[in-house]
């Protein structure tokens, strides 16, 4: 008798799809890795020095200085790519590499890749 699959979360699956684009994606010191997080109400971002394994800058949507116009979730992700364009372009970060953690490049992963994009980061 054939045994029963073992039943994948979404979660899960998530998990794997990131680690199949982190075999490919690395952030250096001199293009970081711009990660996204994405939960249910909030989303975050930071960009990621791997060589070091050290976290350069980090932000929220609930962080302090973020200006949203707008409504909903997906201003609110537009806002914090702004804001975290604003703070890496502080440490002399100009260059990243976009890391969608897993995500569908749509909606709120989309608005956040947008925002670093005309806050003046380049990937």
């Amino acid at each position: 008798m054939r045994p029963v699959r073992k039943i994948k979360t979404r979660a899960h699956r998530r998990a794997r799809r990131h680690l199949r684009v982190r075999k490919r994606v690395t952030g250096t010191a001199q293009h970081p890795r711009l990660v996204v997080f994405r939960s249910s109400k909030h989303i975050y971002a930071q960009v990621v020095d791997d060589s070091t394994g050290t976290t350069l800058v980090g932000a929220g949507d609930t962080s302090e200085g973020i200006q949203v116009e707008g409504k909903g979730k997906v201003a609110k992700g537009f806002a914090l790519g702004q804001l975290i364009a604003q703070k890496a372009k502080a440490r002399g970060i100009a260059k990243v590499v976009f890391d969608r953690g897993g995500y569908q490049y749509h909606g709120r992963v989309k608005a956040l890749a947008d925002g670093a994009r005309k806050g003046g980061l380049e990937f």
